[in-house]
Parts: C-alpha cells; sequence; structure tokens
C-alpha cells in the first residue's frame, strides 16, 4: 500500500495552523468570476477516515459538466495529518486531497469540495484552503451551516437566503430540490458566488447533494475499505487512478 506521509513542516498544533491560515487567507482571489457553470470540467473532491487506522482515504471524481458523465477518478491513502479540531479540518485533510489530485490524468478544472470556503470562523476553510495551493478554482458546499445564521429559503428549487455571521454574508443557502432542506454554499478561490450557486444547481439535476460529492463520498468511503482491509490481511492495495474511455 501506497501511503501519503505528512509533508514537511506540517503544523503540528492549533497555534502553529491558525499562524498557516492567517498567512494564506490574504491570498484568496475572490475578484474572478470562475468558469462558465455547465462547461468544461468539475472535479469533487471528499474524505473518508480510519482514526483507529490512523489511515485517510481521498477520492477526487472529474465530471463532464454538461453531462455528469466520469471523466477520471484517483484515489490517495495518507496518514492522519492533524488531531481533530473544529475549525482546523483542511489540516487533516489537505495533504491526501492534493495526492489525489496530482494523480488525475486530465486537469480537474473547477474543484467542488463537501465544506465551507469562506463560510469558516476564520474566513478560510478546506476550499479556500486548497484552492490557494494548487490555484485552483474551488468552492465549497456543505451540508451544515457550521456557526452561521440564515433564514429558510423559498420552497422551491434555487430558492436561497445569505448565510450571516452577525451581518457580513460569507455564503448562500441554497434549496436544490424542492422541499428539501438547504445546501450551504459559499466561494473558496477564484469563483464569484453567483457562479458557485450556480455550478451547485447545475451539478444538483436529482438530489439534494452536488454529483460529485455523491460520487467523491462513495469513491473514498470504497477507497477506505479497501486500505483498511489491506492493512488488516497485510496484503497490498494501492491507490487508484482511471480515466473513463471516450467515445
Amino acid at each position: 500500500m501506497t501511503i501519503v506521509g505528512v509533508p514537511a513542516g506540517w503544523p503540528a498544533t492549533e497555534e502553529e495552523a491558525r499562524a498557516v491560515q492567517d498567512e494564506l487567507r490574504g491570498r484568496v482571489v475572490l475578484d474572478e468570476p470562475g468558469p462558465p457553470p455547465g462547461t468544461g470540467r468539475v472535479t469533487g473532491v471528499d474524505v473518508a477516515y480510519d482514526d483507529g487506522l490512523d489511515l485517510v482515504a481521498a477520492a477526487a471524481v472529474v465530471l463532464d459538466a454538461a453531462t455528469l458523465d466520469v471523466v477520471a477518478e484517483a484515489t490517495a491513502v495518507g496518514r492522519v495529518s492533524f488531531p481533530y479540531v473544529p475549525g482546523l479540518l483542511a489540516f487533516r485533510e489537505i495533504p491526501t486531497v492534493r495526492a489525489a489530485l496530482e494523480r488525475l490524468p486530465c486537469p480537474p478544472g473547477l474543484v467542488v469540495c463537501d465544506g465551507y470556503g469562506l463560510a469558516h470562523p476564520r474566513r478560510f476553510g478546506l476550499a479556500s484552503h486548497l484552492g490557494v495551493l494548487t490555484g485552483l478554482p474551488t468552492i465549497g458546499v456543505a451540508k451544515n451551516p457550521f456557526t452561521f445564521t440564515y433564514d429558510e429559503p423559498g420552497p422551491a428549487r434555487g430558492g436561497s437566503t445569505p448565510l450571516l455571521a452577525g451581518s457580513e454574508e460569507v455564503g448562500r443557502a441554497l434549496r436544490t430540490r424542492d422541499g428539501v432542506k438547504p445546501v450551504f454554499v459559499s466561494v473558496g478561490h477564484r469563483v464569484s458566488l453567483g457562479n458557485a450557486l450556480a455550478h451547485t444547481l447545475a451539478l444538483t439535476p436529482r438530489f439534494r447533494l452536488p454529483e460529485t460529492t455523491r460520487r467523491a463520498d462513495a469513491l473514498c468511503r470504497r477507497a477506505l475499505r479497501e486500505a483498511a482491509h489491506g492493512r488488516a490481511g497485510g496484503g497490498a492495495q494501492d491507490s487508484t487512478t482511471r480515466q473513463a474511455p471516450t467515445s
């Protein structure tokens, strides 16, 4: 099994991690619209953990933005690189997520994270952190509002309301299905909030969560099961890369 190691100099304490956030936050680009929704490629990333085995599995799944067909996918398995601390989860995930992205056989296009960007207590969640480190356009689409407040959007698909930190708008609560609870969209890096909302709607033709997130979630869970089985059985289970056949 190929295990992604913890990068040299990676923060080991909460104080060090917050200092890194403070340093990198100023590099977030907020004045670019990002790729037009429904064009090019869009990639979902997600992770799954086995803290008992000290393993984290990451998946990156590339979709054709117009058809939502899978173009390529890759996984990586690494060591858990930071303890669980709310607001610092990116430090547990990014080394292995980057490894999965680097193993893709094609450019990822827009990256959709199962988490937060500016909708973060320090305005620097996973989507922003990953975007700054990779230079890729990123957005965060989360399942819950974290510590922020919002009014319920209208009941129809496409309704949205501000996600607020006091009076500051840090994202939007977005209804992706009629009568279903909203998701929480925030800018990560190099994408406008309006385009982030449009991308999210384009990625949710049937379900509450984006297809990018649904596919990456299933793939990283499978990769973790295989890695844990290989560890328990003493066998080898390498990380994977796959490109969909072209027509």
